[in-house]
């Protein structure tokens, strides 16, 4: 898509109305905080604020640490309030309604069943809640006009060595609303050679795999998730720009370089070629990273340079309660602070679609049919 206007920056309202896709989005970091309040109330557990005002204010704050260690810290009270079926139901039901309002078309809502088994359910009915919590948001975003398409990433926690067995759950439900696996955690440390078998498993069984990488461990981390894990997409993978040497802009300015020529063209080390050639979807999400340090302003995000280099970019929310975030927001702050356009957001959000965990022909579909018309409607409202 090439708007008329190619420098054409959307304002809020029709950002709004843009159809998006998220392909990283954490249910357990995606609650209400109301709902967070009543499920606490009725759990007993103490919460660190008593309206939803404040609790929300707290988990933005205690996220926005600059650690990704701290980040993970506010998940204990999130985690906390979904031990049962349930408020596990309540809570992907609400987390379906709450995209569909914000114009997410296609979502992944990623969780690690082992971290919701204090209450007695087993991983399987850990599953089965959560899937029925899906179904009911997506009937009640289509009775409100929202139409939207939601699936299941079942996560393993790297630190618990239980990547087998949750591997096996994942696919045990791929016809059950279950789209792919993933790995999260804390990421140094525990890199994907940690168990090497699990990747063998999932490649003999066609299984889609994304794995948390470039976050907070570097080139390494990317590189085993890219050769080891055999990751059709990486979670984050911000890091990746540590593999890439740019032109000093002393020298361009002076003439010395050509910032467009191979002179003073980026320098890409092999493993960023590897992912740019092989065009793997980078889940990058901006408001979060801020939080975790992976950047100190939206502008300097590499999002934007690895998008300008040709490098399959996605934009996503990661924790929409912790970075106090949405898919409209991230949007508005990359054509407020980093100069993005319309095309640049159409841009991500086709690669998005294209990288989604779904056969190829849905995806040529939720491009052809929903994706490009919603564009070229606010496209029209530029004109």
């Amino acid at each position: 898509m090439t708007t008329q206007d190619p420098g054409a920056r959307p304002g809020e309202a029709l950002i709004r109305a843009l159809p998006k896709v998220v392909l990283h989005d954490h249910l357990d970091g995606g609650l209400r905080p109301r709902t967070v309040l009543e499920l606490a109330d009725a759990a007993g557990h103490e919460l660190p604020a008593s309206d939803a005002e404040s609790l929300a204010a707290w988990f933005r704050d205690a996220a926005d640490s600059g650690s990704l260690v701290r980040y993970l810290e506010t998940f204990h009270h999130t985690i906390a309030v979904m031990q049962t079926a349930d408020n596990l139901a309540r809570v992907a039901r609400e987390a379906v309604l709450d995209l569909a309002a914000d114009g997410v078309v296609y979502a992944e809502q990623r969780w690690a069943p082992e971290q919701h088994l204090a209450g007695g359910l087993s991983l399987t009915e850990t599953v089965e809640a959560v899937q029925a919590g899906i179904d009911d948001g997506i009937a009640a975003a289509a009775a409100d006009g929202h139409l939207i398409r939601v699936g299941q990433l079942v996560t393993a926690m790297r630190q618990a060595d239980r990547w087998q067995e949750i591997a096996e759950l994942a696919v045990a439900h791929r016809d059950d609303g279950v789209v792919g696996f993933d790995i999260a955690g804390p990421e140094d440390g525990f890199l994907p050679s940690r168990h090497l078998a699990i990747w063998r498993y999932l490649a003999e069984h066609d299984f889609p795999v994304t794995i948390h990488a470039g976050e907070a461990a570097g080139l390494d981390s990317i590189g085993q998730a890219v050769h080891l894990g055999q990751a059709d997409r990486l979670g984050h993978g911000a890091r990746i720009i540590d593999d890439i040497a740019f032109p000093d802009q002393d020298d361009v300015a002076a003439g010395h370089l050509s910032a467009d020529r191979p002179g003073g063209a980026a320098d890409l080390g092999r493993l960023a070629h590897w992912v740019r050639d092989h065009q793997i979807p980078l889940e990058l999400c901006p408001v979060s990273n801020l939080q975790t340090g992976v950047a100190a302003s939206i502008a300097e995000h590499p999002i934007t340079r690895l998008k300008e280099l040709d490098f399959a970019v996605t934009l996503n929310t990661d924790n929409r309660l912790m970075s106090g975030t949405s898919m409209t927001h991230e949007m508005k702050l990359l054509v407020d602070e980093a100069g993005w356009t319309l095309d640049d957001l159409v841009d991500v959000t086709v690669t998005a679609a294209w990288g989604a965990f779904m056969h190829h022909d849905e995806r040529r579909d939720l491009v052809e049919q929903v994706i490009m018309p919603g564009f070229q409607k606010v496209e029209g409202a530029l004109v």
